[in-house]
């Protein structure tokens, strides 16, 4: 782990290896630098995971607090927030999402944000074509309870995304779906339907033509 430190390109921690740095300098790079490695050694022998910095030393469920989210949801440090958005309980939203709550976003309860989803609630495609004549453009962007966003998703402004709703990677919706949708694609389609019976057991039914 130390070497991965050691390695780096900064100033900083390239005045240890050759002594030129002041000597606050150098105590508080070291410093950094062996908590740095404390910390990347703790996650993977508890997580089995190494982490960008930034995930180092913010916790995705006190960031997740502090953002207002419900009970037991949590947040990476690399995910960008912007605006007014809300988002329940026991939701997972990944490293490089991008929750853009300037119109507005509400994400629902129990639901699966992956990693590198975006999610919208504002363009500004009127405004670079008219060459800044016309406004940015704005409109609330729902998404319901129990909901799997895959990876690379990217979901336009103004889109109602019902509850128990799976999307595909790298989809592209830019239309309303209803509750138990299976979509997937650029532009995204309906290719089947959630099933869920009484005990909760979840079945996928895809479409013959899919």
């Amino acid at each position: 782990m130390e070497d991965m430190i050691k390695n780096t390109n900064s100033k900083l921690f390239q005045e240890i290896k050759d002594g030129s740095g002041g000597f606050l300098n150098l105590l508080i790079a070291k410093t950094i630098r062996r908590l740095i490695c404390f910390l990347l050694k703790y996650k993977k022998e508890k997580y089995n995971r190494v982490v960008s910095l930034g995930d180092l030393f913010i916790d995705r469920a006190e960031k997740a607090k502090y953002l207002g989210f419900g009970e037991g949801t949590t947040i990476y440090d690399s995910s960008l927030v912007i605006g007014d958005v809300k988002v329940g309980r026991n939701t997972w939203i990944g490293p490089f999402t991008i929750l853009d709550g300037s119109g507005g976003l509400e994400i629902g309860n129990n639901c699966n944000i992956a990693s590198g989803a975006q999610i919208y609630s504002h363009e500004t495609i009127s405004w670079v074509l008219s060459v800044g004549k016309m406004e940015y453009t704005s409109a609330k962007t729902i998404i319901g309870d129990c909901c799997y966003i895959g990876p690379n998703t990217v979901v336009s402004m103004g889109v109602k995304i019902g509850n128990h709703c799976l999307i595909g990677a790298n989809s592209l919706v830019t239309a309303d779906l209803d509750d138990y949708c299976i979509a997937a694609g650029s532009p995204c389609k309906i290719i089947g339907k959630v099933k869920i019976d009484e005990k909760g057991i979840v079945e996928l039914l895809m479409n013959r033509t899919c």
